[in-house]
């Protein structure tokens, strides 16, 4: 049998209608392999496809080592940060948290309110309402916090993008620390300190920290600093402390909130997750473990998949649909009788998010059918909820290929979500036309904004201009970049195995795709709830394996007798029996 955790693919993959590209990989040079020769050849194909070209770097990745520099003081304006916060401390000023309502932002919250308990702190939380206040720090809630006594705010997973509302802050007497991984717009807020590794002249080298990730390098260096004593004439000594508290214990949340955003899984982030899906098999919290337990999934079975799919998007259901302080409540719950009843909730309106996410991605394309498909695809609808928007662009985007664009149109003010594809860096986009917006952030491949309604015609034509200079009015298509060609009787158990050493899977750091060619079909069926998925059984003349082409039974007729196949590898457990099966991602007739 294999170890546990099972290696799956990150996400189900399966047909489309659009065709695709395939790019092989060129093969490693020999002495590559036979430097790696204790592990299966198409293993270390994988890892010098991924950039480990020297056998040690490869092994480290494997052995999940991070040789980078782990120093939370190494970010620009960490320093700052922490004798801000411990000068509030030391004169009992209340100290807010201004969160963010996805799921990174409402981990990253958690994982400073911990921290700032542990130190002596006190104070508030404030998660913003997604259709109150929308995306960013709100200058109304600034004012109100400042009402309540608060002098100190500090940001966690937004903020970059926010100087006005910061400059503003200033006006009712408080001081605000920014931590946030969007990229910079043109205009750094006057903060008292900015914790952001893609800020101008940050050395920090590794730049895809998640917004949790940033939160955990602030706990760090707020714990480590604690633990040293250190101190200046201006902080004098030490507070005291509650309760002992190591960074090491936020793991899991920071795996979590990092996986969830979709933030490359290489480097100091493939660490951190490692670190918190072994923290997890242990010993969930309440929070957590009541969420697997309505998923029916043990904590020995955990991997980023279980993350990205199966925890993150009921966390994030309630930010969409209500308010993100359900989902806060859950992860700060202490025992499982606080958690079941809000992991319950969180499930039905997860359920509630899946229906109305098809239903708006199929209004959605039809609405691009008809009026053709563009460089950019822009929807915007009066019909549409913002907290669905986010979800129907990365809908838009997995069929057509295109940067997408999808608006909930309100009377007044309009938000919306964009995310886009290599080639067209959106939150650059939105940058050059920061005129438009009232409040807009965001990374390369995700963003979202609000605009006034009116202002929609005139931000359509300038990101359908911009995205026709950067990707041109040629048909654009989706490649799929394949690791190795292995015959079948190179899909086996022991390879599996060695290519779960690959896990944590997610963005930038995918589950290997395989190339097999002349393939001959030797059944077709149709498979499991009303009959979605197409099952095929695969010879090439002297190995059989079982193949799975997922939603997309109705392609049975047009599966030739021969087919080349690029699928991912997976095991497959039915009935206390298992078996590899291959996850089919295209396939084309055999080109003989």
């Amino acid at each position: 049998m294999l170890p546990s955790p099972v290696f799956r693919p990150s996400k189900e993959p399966g047909l489309s209608d659009r065709p695709k590209r395939w790019h092989v990989a060129e093969p490693a040079p020999p002495d590559y392999i036979a430097a790696l020769s204790d592990l299966p050849p198409v293993l270390a194909q994988v890892l010098y496809n991924r950039g480990y070209r020297d056998p040690a770097q490869a092994r480290a990745f494997l052995e999940g080592r991070w040789d980078g520099p782990n120093d939370p003081f190494l970010l620009k304006g960490m320093a700052e940060a922490v004798q801000t916060i411990r000068r509030a401390i030391r004169g009992r000023q209340p100290i807010a948290i201004y969160g963010d309502y996805d799921a990174d932002g409402v981990s990253a919250t958690v994982v400073l309110a911990h921290a700032l308990r542990a130190i002596g702190a006190t104070g508030r939380i404030h998660i913003p309402h997604r259709y109150e206040e929308g995306y960013g720090v709100n200058a109304a809630a600034l004012r109100k916090l400042a009402e309540q006594g608060v002098r100190l705010v500090i940001t966690v997973d937004c903020g970059i993008s926010s100087a006005r509302e910061v400059a503003e802050a200033a006006e009712y007497g408080l001081q605000v620390i920014i931590t946030d991984h969007h990229t910079p717009g043109l205009e750094l807020p006057p903060a008292a300190a900015i914790i952001n590794p893609r800020q101008p002249d940050c050395p920090y080298p590794f730049k895809d920290l998640a917004g949790v990730g940033l939160a955990y390098k602030l706990a760090q260096a707020l714990l480590q600093t604690e633990d040293r004593g250190w101190k200046t004439e201006a902080l004098g000594p030490p507070s005291s402390v509650p309760r002992p508290l190591s960074s090491d214990d936020l793991f899991d949340l920071v795996a979590l909130g990092t996986v969830a955003d979709v933030v490359p899984l290489r480097g100091e982030n493939r660490m951190l997750v490692q670190q918190g899906l072994a923290q997890m098999r242990r010993a969930p919290r309440p929070g957590l473990q009541a969420l697997l337990d309505i998923a029916d999934i043990p904590p020995q079975r955990i991997t980023a998949r279980t993350l990205g799919y199966i925890l993150g998007p009921r966390l994030n259901a309630s930010g969409r649909l209500t308010h993100a302080r359900y989902s806060l409540k859950l992860l700060m719950a202490e025992t499982p009788a606080e958690a079941r009843p809000l992991a319950r909730q969180l499930n039905e309106w997860n359920r509630q998010r899946q229906h109305l996410t098809l239903q708006y991605t199929e209004a959605a394309r039809q609405r691009v059918l008809a009026e053709g498909i563009a460089p950019l695809l822009f929807v915007a609808s009066r019909d549409f909820l913002s907290g669905i928007v986010g979800l129907v662009a990365s809908r838009l985007l997995d069929e057509f290929y295109r940067p997408a664009v999808v608006v909930a149109i309100e009377d007044g003010q309009s938000k919306g979500s964009a995310r886009s594809i290599p080639g067209f860096h959106i939150a650059e986009a939105l940058n050059a036309c920061h005129d438009l917006f009232e409040r807009h952030g965001g990374h390369a491949a995700a963003a979202g904004f609000t605009i006034r309604t009116e202002r929609l015609p005139e931000l359509q034509a300038r990101l359908q201009a911009l995205a026709t200079a950067a990707l041109g009015d040629h048909d654009v298509i989706r490649p799929l970049r394949i690791d190795a060609e292995p015959a079948l009787a190179d899909l086996t158990e022991r390879l599996l195995a060695n290519l779960a050493r690959l896990e944590p899977c997610g963005q930038d750091n995918p589950p290997p795709l395989f190339l097999t060619r002349g393939l001959r079909v030797l059944d077709r069926r149709y498979v499991g709830r009303d009959a979605a998925h197409l099952q095929l059984r695969l010879t090439d003349g002297q190995e059989e394996r079982r193949a799975v082409v997922f939603n997309h039974a109705r392609i049975t007729a047009h599966v030739p007798d021969r087919v080349d196949v690029v699928y991912q590898l997976a095991w497959n457990e039915w009935g206390g029996q298992g078996q590899v099966e291959m996850h089919i991602c295209d396939l084309r007739p055999a080109q003989l």
